[in-house]
């Protein structure tokens, strides 16, 4: 998989302009011209993106507001499990087979794209299909490859939509019509690459660096207003005067 001229960031800043129903020949200049941005996500909702040069461009703000709401509105989805807190079924090759029902959910900047990278079962689905139906499977993937991604171990293939597939956010699909190449981190599940291998759209797509994996963030850095907490990660000087 080649890497994108403009994707060597963290992860492309889809356009929100980029409507639905637009032209692929559009998306894909567009997945082109995307400048790199720089990301950090605590999970499940939390996400801060700044352009390279250290420019805010995105934060979320209400981290810590009341969810006293959720829980009188009538509805199951307030009462499933976080998802750190449920385990999937694993298979045989230590990949997943079933996943369990929980409050899924990932931070959105820019278009569908970026909730579906972080979290790609849009690929697979969440449970096995039964194999006397042809074409149940959302996509067909050709071999699985092990391979290093920015310094860290992924798997790889080639993907092709069924008509089952259904895009995590209606309009911003993974995969792309005919053919397209993905990349998936070994130890964090997030789609890292992608490019569209056919048609109009071929070489469209992203490229994700991982740059942490549960690495310690200030609160600050997803709140409206700073708290003015002190960054425990640099080194804090101790002076001591001289002894009397």
């Amino acid at each position: 998989m080649d890497q994108p001229p403009s994707q060597a960031a963290l992860a492309d800043p889809p356009d929100p302009g980029v409507a639905a129903d637009a032209d692929p020949r559009d998306v894909a200049a567009a997945a082109q011209a995307d400048p790199p941005v720089n990301c950090w996500v605590r999970r499940p909702q939390a996400l801060r993106v700044e352009a390279p040069e250290g420019t805010l461009l995105y934060s979320t703000t209400g981290i810590n507001d009341s969810k006293d709401g959720l829980f009188i509105s009538g509805r199951r989805k307030p009462w499933l499990l976080p998802a750190h807190l449920v385990t999937p079924v694993y298979d045989d090759d230590g990949l997943v087979r079933r996943r369990p029902e929980a409050a899924y959910g990932e931070p959105r900047f820019g278009d569908g794209r970026f909730p579906a990278l972080l979290d790609p079962v849009e690929l697979a689905g969440d449970r096995p299909v039964p194999l006397d139906y042809p074409f149940a499977n959302v996509a067909e993937p050709g071999p699985i490859e092990h391979v290093e991604h920015e310094g860290r171990p992924a798997l790889e293939s080639i993907l092709t939509p069924n008509h089952t597939y259904l895009p995590t956010i209606p309009g911003h699909p993974l995969l792309y019509p005919g053919r397209t190449a993905i990349r998936i981190d070994a130890g964090t599940g997030v789609c890292v690459a992608s490019q569209s291998l056919d048609g109009p759209t071929a070489g469209a797509g992203h490229w994700l660096k991982v740059l942490g994996v549960d690495e310690y963030m200030l609160d600050d850095l997803f709140v409206e207003v700073s708290m003015g907490l002190t960054d425990v990660r640099s080194h804090i000087s101790w002076d001591v005067g001289p002894a009397t």
